[in-house]
């Protein structure tokens, strides 16, 4: 261990609440990027700091002040997780929308002068640390805020622009703490015809984006068939790397950075981290860079799988608010929508289940539920799809994706569809 690693090395993580003192605004990662230990000790700290926010996406570790335990510490979502969604119904927290690739932006001016309390790997011999799982926004804070990191024995060192020098930290603990694991999505019999659906559409050489759920996982699992994929996608997990293992994903046709599975952070199982560690095919980059529909729109055939809560009749698609309240955010769907478009040949796919669980309420509705979000605009929306077959929209004049999303609702619900698309003034009355 160098000089330097030792001078800034803290054996209680509580050294973190007089940096945030100083900075008052704390930048934290998303999902695994979240050290927990130093969070823990930042939020026993609460009771004594004053006019300290947090500023994060998808928080995976409860804690009292998400609950307002502490009003001199607050918490920002830029994207709910199960924890932060009912913590802003009591409201314990605040909510910001945003766009996934728009969020180093947003920070600059929200977020003045900010710590950032990071996961990493532990220090190599160099003093380097690797931000592991994650790059997302916080790469882009590296050289220009201090950091303090929870170095842990069990996050692998990755590659890309997501390596942290003991000369930008101000301070660092050292941990051996398992890592949260993702398991893998339950495929049923509706996720399987729709991601077979969206596989005969995407092409030999495609370069893929995949979101996260059961219906991507299923596109994902049809296309074992395919040859020399590409990825650049935000999140990757064990499935797209078992495509990578099979020889499905190879990326020698990308325009950017080939040969390479870019991504911005990354989560899944403990083998799953085991494949990224040390792993040159594996590049973690900042995300407004891996989000920017500019960048994603240079790659030839570029195709974008997500999945969807509910679409309207005009292409309108609701992908973060469910029963009335806010469920999750915008993340990084419309940045990957807007680049399919940029894309020479490139497609978008919106997916769902054509009714909730029950089957008693249509997903594909006259309009969207009310007060409800518009995450994927109706200019941008390309491909919707549902165990009913696809419905092709971009281009299209109302009347047709009227039709043609009717014909993919699931036929208990066309009748009504088609009489509230009359009286909406979709289809000829």
């Amino acid at each position: 261990m160098t000089d330097a690693l030792r001078r800034i090395r803290c054996d209680d993580p509580s050294a973190v609440a007089d940096h945030a003192r100083t900075h008052r605004h704390v930048v934290v990662p998303l999902a695994v990027g979240e050290p927990d230990g130093v969070m823990a000790a930042l939020d026993a700290a609460g009771p004594t700091l004053d006019g300290v926010t947090v500023h994060q996406m998808h928080t995976l570790h409860d804690r009292p002040y998400l609950h307002g335990a502490y009003p001199g510490l607050r918490h920002v979502s830029y994207f709910l997780s199960p924890i932060t969604r009912a913590a802003l119904v009591e409201g314990g927290i605040d909510f910001t929308p945003a766009h996934f690739s728009e969020m180093p932006h947003i920070l600059a001016h929200v977020a003045p002068n900010p710590l950032v309390v990071a996961a990493a790997s532990l220090p190599d011999r160099h003093g380097w640390f690797s931000l592991g799982t994650n790059a997302d926004y916080t790469a882009r804070l590296i050289g220009r805020a201090p950091f303090f990191l929870e170095a842990n024995a069990c996050m692998p060192r990755t590659r890309g622009e997501n390596q942290v020098h003991v000369s930008q930290v101000v301070g660092w603990v050292e941990t051996d703490r398992p890592l949260p694991e993702m398991p893998g999505a339950t495929i049923g019999p509706k996720d399987r015809a729709i991601g077979e659906a969206i596989a005969e559409r995407v092409p030999d050489g495609a370069t893929i984006q995949v979101g996260i759920g059961s219906i991507p996982a299923a596109a994902i699992s049809a296309l074992r068939d395919h040859r020399h994929l590409g990825l650049h996608t935000e999140l990757l997990s064990d499935a797209i790397a078992e495509l990578f293992t099979a020889g499905v994903i190879t990326g020698t046709r990308k325009v950017t950075r080939p040969g390479k599975l870019v991504t911005t952070f990354a989560m899944g199982t403990t083998s799953f981290y085991d494949f990224i560690d040390d792993n040159p095919a594996v590049e973690l980059l900042p995300v407004d860079w891996v989000n920017d529909p500019r960048v994603i729109g240079r790659e030839h055939c570029f195709v974008s799988i997500n999945a969807t809560a509910e679409v309207d009749l005009a292409g309108q698609a609701n992908s973060e608010y469910i029963g009335g309240r806010m469920w999750s955010g915008a993340g990084g769907q419309a940045d990957f929508a807007k680049g399919a478009m940029f894309s020479p040949q490139g497609r978008g796919f919106l997916a769902l289940h054509s009714t909730n669980r029950a089957g008693t309420v249509s997903r594909i509705k006259v309009k969207l539920e009310s007060g409800a979000m518009v995450t994927t605009g109706k200019n941008t929306v390309d491909h919707v799809v549902t165990e009913y077959g696809v419905a092709e929209l971009h281009g299209q004049p109302l009347s047709v994706r009227a039709r043609r999303l009717i014909d993919i609702a699931h036929p208990e619900f066309r009748d009504e569809l088609e009489a509230g698309a009359r009286a909406a003034g979709f289809l000829p009355g």
